[in-house]
């Protein structure tokens, strides 16, 4: 039986052929790739003369068709995963991870990259060769190339765990996440919900085998609106209490044992390497540079956020004990007070918007926005194979029609995909003399489904997921530098969530809003009086959503800036480390550690504040545009090359201040959340 991973495919664009790949392929292309990738390590090796080309490109340029079959098998495990695929990537990891350590950890090959670099004063190279050549020395030197044969090998040890602990906790939370079913019978439970939530509610009891009766899953499109409208406290407290408890009720899935293992091999990992703790190893490489600096940053958050975070709760108490004499808020509670309050405060909620964000429109928005900014236009293209029938695909150009990249689409939950949005790629982008490879980017996400009578109407929370996802996907497409390694989304943790967030910010604004948000049954355009309530709401609770986001980035910080302690208690540290930013009452036996992913499956680790930190680079390039135009040509031109385009060719602060002309300000950040005033 041929394999379609290991022949050249013979699809459009080169694109990955799904439709003929099956599970049993994986193995034996991954095998073939790691065999091809260390014969073109080997060829590096028996240069005799050590030059950036021979050695520094030809590392860059290695192990291409490995790479490209393992991200294409790993994004399938995170969008459309089964039993058998979850089996290969626990046989997989540990084959790449070896790989990994078997190039960064091979002392002949150091030497020759020793070589390189210490002649790189007296070569002649381009700022970007200068980065490549930087950044290929220090992963030698960050993942052991100065260690002793017996640390060396401790260290592969301690990858190989790792690999497998991250997997295992990513497949219980998944797990956790598919087995739970909430069932109500009687429709009066349902009390507050919208009819198209009712209906999708109904439409899940009924495809899991209830008809007539009404279903809950955590998937957010199910969980957030019967958190946020059902009226029934005991719902939503179930419903919390099942969400609160993902992988921490003592059973098989169950990841306190896994968090504890990870943290602590996360750190005899950085002690190997010299550095105090995980953090300081990680944020070496990032703007931030010291976890002082980021908890300095997350502190003064906390100073600025939390004076306002507590007159919110006292008005949101206030108003819940006006309103059902409700005498203590308690964390199930939360969301459903707040969108009353905001819909008493604004004259607006969810619903009243949702009819103007059809998801095709939404869609058809970013492209539209992108175009009006970037000059891209997208084209279906339904012979291109994909992994699910909810995927589509688009061929994207430029203004000049020549081909920039192929984008793919999958926005529905599903029980093979994780919960939550991202952005990844098929195939990165990199340039070789005349060929310009382009890249094969996908945005990921979990949005309400469209039910029999009502296509997939987005709430707004939603619309500004999507933009965010696609300023991702952007940073992915445009990418076009020479070295796959550096390109497109190839940068600093702490500035890759730029280019997403800032795109978040059109959705506040009447003329992009008006080249989308349209109701779904006349084509009326949202009234202007809604743009202006949403405008207004946007700093609706922002020192609470503030402190929220920042309390996350301090227990990150708690698990990876200090040695762990031998007798660590998941739930008593976690409960210890959010105490000073968890203003509601905790709930015994929920906790967060044991569903974040984002730091213990994902590579956020020692970087969850990012988020924040980009924030602050967002609101400070926005304000640039605000000042120009949301669509001046010049100001898009400026951030499209020296961003987008220029992926991690420099050190990201020296292009961020070659488009706004100076290092960012935090104010732009603080008068956008209402957290000082404004002039």
């Amino acid at each position: 039986m041929t394999n379609p991973l290991l022949e050249p495919f013979q699809t459009p664009y080169d694109t990955a052929p799904f439709n003929q790949i099956k599970p049993e392929h994986f193995l034996s292309a991954v095998k073939k790739g790691v065999e091809a990738a260390q014969k073109e390590i080997e060829e590096i090796k028996t240069q005799s003369q050590s030059t950036f080309e021979n050695t520094i490109e030809a590392l860059d340029r290695a192990g291409q068709a490995l790479n490209r079959v393992s991200s294409i098998f790993f994004n399938l495990n995170s969008a459309e995963t089964n039993d058998q695929i979850q089996s290969l990537a626990r046989e997989i990891a540990p084959i790449l991870t070896e790989h990994s350590n078997n190039i960064l950890l091979d002392q002949d090959l150091f030497i020759k990259v020793k070589q390189v670099f210490e002649q790189m004063e007296n070569l002649e190279l381009s700022p970007e060769q200068k980065t490549l050549l930087e950044k290929t020395y220090k992963s030698f030197v960050r993942n052991g190339a100065k260690l002793s044969k017996a640390e060396g090998e401790k260290l592969r040890g301690i990858d190989q765990k790792l690999a497998q602990l991250s997997l295992k906790f990513g497949e219980n939370v998944l797990e956790e996440t598919n087995r739970f079913l909430h069932l109500e019978k009687d429709e009066s439970a349902l009390d507050g919900l919208p009819e198209s939530i009712k209906e999708a509610a109904a439409q899940i009891a009924e495809d899991k085998g209830h008809p007539g009766a009404w279903g809950f899953t955590l998937d957010y499109p199910s969980y957030i609106p019967a958190m946020t409208y059902a009226k029934n406290r005991e719902l939503r407290k179930t419903l919390f209490m099942a969400s609160g408890t993902k992988a921490c009720k003592g059973d098989e899935l169950d990841n306190r044992q896994i968090i504890k293992d990870i943290i602590k091999l996360r750190h005899e990992r950085a002690s190997l390497l010299g550095y105090s703790s995980h953090a300081a190893f990680v944020l070496e490489e990032r703007m931030a540079k010291s976890p002082e600096a980021v908890q300095d940053f997350l502190r003064k958050l906390v100073k600025k956020a939390k004076p306002k975070a507590h007159l919110e709760l006292e008005e949101l108490s206030a108003f819940a004990k006006a309103l059902d004499g409700i005498d203590k808020i308690e964390k199930w509670d939360f969301a459903y007070y707040s969108e009353l309050l905001k819909r008493e405060k604004y004259a607006l909620d969810d619903e009243l918007l949702r009819p103007y964000f059809k998801l095709e429109n939404v869609v058809q928005g970013v492209f539209d926005t992108s175009s009006k900014l970037y000059g891209l236009t997208f084209k279906e293209n339904k012979e291109i194979p994909t992994y699910h029938p909810d995927v589509k695909v688009y061929e994207v150009f430029d203004r000049n029609n020549e081909f920039v990249s192929i984008f793919y689409t999958d926005f529905f939950p599903r029980a093979g995909k994780r919960n939550g949005a991202w952005m990844t790629s098929f195939k990165g982008q990199w340039r070789d003399g005349e060929l310009n490879d382009r890249p094969h980017v996908s945005i990921v996400c979990n949005f309400t489904k469209p039910t029999k009578t009502k296509p997939s109407l987005l709430t707004f929370n939603e619309v500004t997921t999507l933009f965010h996802e696609f300023g991702h996907a952007l940073h992915g497409m445009l990418a076009n530098g020479t070295y796959q390694s550096l390109s497109g989304t190839s940068v600093y943790w702490d500035f890759v969530e730029l280019p997403s967030q800032i795109f978040e910010n059109w959705c506040y604004e009447k003329e992009c809003l008006d080249l989308f948000a349209k109701h779904y049954e006349t084509g009326e355009k949202i009234p202007e009086e809604l743009i202006e309530k949403i405008k207004n709401s946007a700093n609706y609770q922002q020192g609470y959503q503030t402190l929220r986001q920042v309390s996350f980035g301090l227990l990150d910080m708690g698990f990876h800036g200090q040695e762990p302690s031998e007798d660590l208690d998941v739930e008593r540290f976690e409960k210890s480390v959010m105490a000073e930013t968890d203003l509601l009452p905790r709930v015994e036996g929920t906790m967060m550690s044991t569903a974040f992913s984002h730091i213990f499956q994902g590579g956020y680790a020692a970087g969850y504040y990012s988020y924040k930190w980009a924030e602050v680079l967002d609101a400070d390039a926005f304000e640039l545009f605000q000042e120009k135009g949301i669509f001046d040509a010049e100001t898009a031109e400026a951030f499209a090359n020296h961003v987008l385009s220029a992926g991690g060719t420099e050190h990201p602060s020296v292009l961020y201040a070659r488009f706004r002309g100076r290092d960012p300000k935090e104010d732009a950040l603080l008068k956008r959340a209402g957290l000082i005033e404004q002039n």
